[in-house]
């Protein structure tokens, strides 16, 4: 069973997985709000573009590498974005991030995940945005984070999986911010690296 994160909450993902993780995903899932017409009829559904990213920290803490929708893959290539979805449309993961871990470079010390309206609408207009963690060899999710919490807020940082004698951790980080791209957003995100 899944852990429902809070912000601040730190987990074993190997221990929540219940066996050593070679391979997680991350998957991001939201959809528009539907406006209601004249009297409850003829409503219509805002496309709302948001973007899952992840980059990739090195020992120093300085910013390695970004996985995001102009770069797809990591240049070591244990990270891959399996592409952007613009609208929210369909059922499930709308955007995966998919961590190879037995790939991910010894001198990474963490991934921090991010999620951004690209298309600047806040979160209070994203139904169901949810963010989970998946163990990649057998898609059992692992943790989930609601990201539906309304405010007038543009983004989120997430979470951070980050090495911790010589095992991977999580913890929750849950801060809500403002920016289009994980770029406007590095500012806040270096004091949790």
């Amino acid at each position: 069973m899944a852990i429902n994160l809070e912000k601040g909450q730190k987990i074993s993902l190997e221990k929540e997985a219940g066996t050593t993780l070679t391979k997680i995903t991350m998957g991001l899932g939201w959809d528009a709000v539907k406006s209601k017409g004249f009297l409850g009829f003829g409503g219509k559904s805002q496309d709302i573009d948001l973007d899952a990213s992840c980059l990739m920290f090195d020992d120093k803490g300085s910013l390695a590498d970004s996985i995001w929708f102009r770069q797809l893959e990591s240049r070591d290539g244990s990270v891959r974005h399996t592409g952007d979805n613009r609208t929210g449309a369909g059922d499930g993961d709308d955007e995966q991030i998919v961590v190879d871990l037995t790939r991910v470079p010894v001198g990474i010390k963490s991934l921090i995940f991010t999620v951004n309206s690209f298309t600047g609408q806040d979160f209070s207009k994203v139904e169901n945005a949810t963010c989970r963690i998946l163990d990649g060899t057998n898609n059992k999710e692992i943790a989930r984070f609601n990201l539906s919490t309304l405010g007038p807020h543009t983004a989120q940082i997430m979470a951070k999986l980050y090495r911790h004698n010589g095992e991977w951790k999580m913890a929750a980080i849950g801060e809500s911010c403002s920016g289009r791209t994980f770029e406007e957003l590095l500012p806040r995100i270096t004091p949790h690296v």
